[in-house]
């Protein structure tokens, strides 16, 4: 019996990609291989609760949702994280996978939405980006950046531009929240003209950092 472990699911507004402002079902799995040093999901770290894909679905249907996202943690860090996505495909939803950039992604459902966070300097965990995986991108893809700096945002900027990241799929770029005030980032990206989406995370706008928000 395929089983994933989860932290949570819930039912909110996305608040990052381009479905921003979209009520979504999240899926979070537990567990992941990284530690980024700004973090704010660390409570998925261990824990959860074991569900039988069957189950997972069940309590995603509960929902009025037209969109889901697998997130975590990294999901891909389940082996059985691969069926679910192809299931929850099956089932008509509209699913995005939210991933941290140092598992193969080659492998997953080509109906899912792939969002590749790239591992930062200042995250602590680039030595980690599988930059392979910028290959499997398609233009319904997004490329994520967490920036902290302007160094983390200078080293984003020449591997747009080195791997073409720009032509391949949408390009974001979030502030890391309190850190970096987005209005310094809208700044840069406008003063270097860069053809990339800013994007903040409006659920914390909303709810401030409460779980399963």
């Amino acid at each position: 019996m395929e089983t994933v472990r989860i932290t949570e699911i819930f039912f909110s507004i996305q608040g990052e990609s381009r479905t921003t402002g979209v009520p979504t079902v999240f899926v979070r799995l537990t567990g992941c291989p990284l530690r980024c040093v700004y973090c704010d999901t660390a409570y998925a770290f261990t824990g959860g609760r074991v569900m039988t894909l069957f189950e997972t679905i069940e309590r995603v249907r509960a929902y009025p949702a037209r969109y889901v996202t697998v997130t975590g943690g990294e999901p891909l860090a389940q082996k059985n994280c691969l069926p679910l996505l192809a299931r929850l495909c099956d089932e008509g939803y509209e699913v995005s996978l939210e991933t941290g950039g140092s598992i193969n992604v080659s492998a997953v459902d080509p109906r899912v939405v792939r969002v590749l966070d790239i591992k930062t300097p200042a995250s602590g965990e680039m030595a980690k980006n599988h930059l392979a995986n910028l290959d499997h991108l398609r233009p319904r893809d997004q490329l994520k950046f967490v920036i902290a700096d302007r160094a983390d945002y200078e080293w984003c900027v020449e591997l747009v531009a080195a791997q073409r990241l720009a032509a391949r799929c949408e390009v974001l770029m979030s502030p890391v929240h309190g850190q970096l005030e987005p209005g310094r980032l809208a700044d840069w990206i406008l003063e270097d003209g860069l053809q990339v989406r800013l994007q903040v995370q409006l659920h914390k706008y909303l709810w401030g950092d409460a779980p399963g928000r």
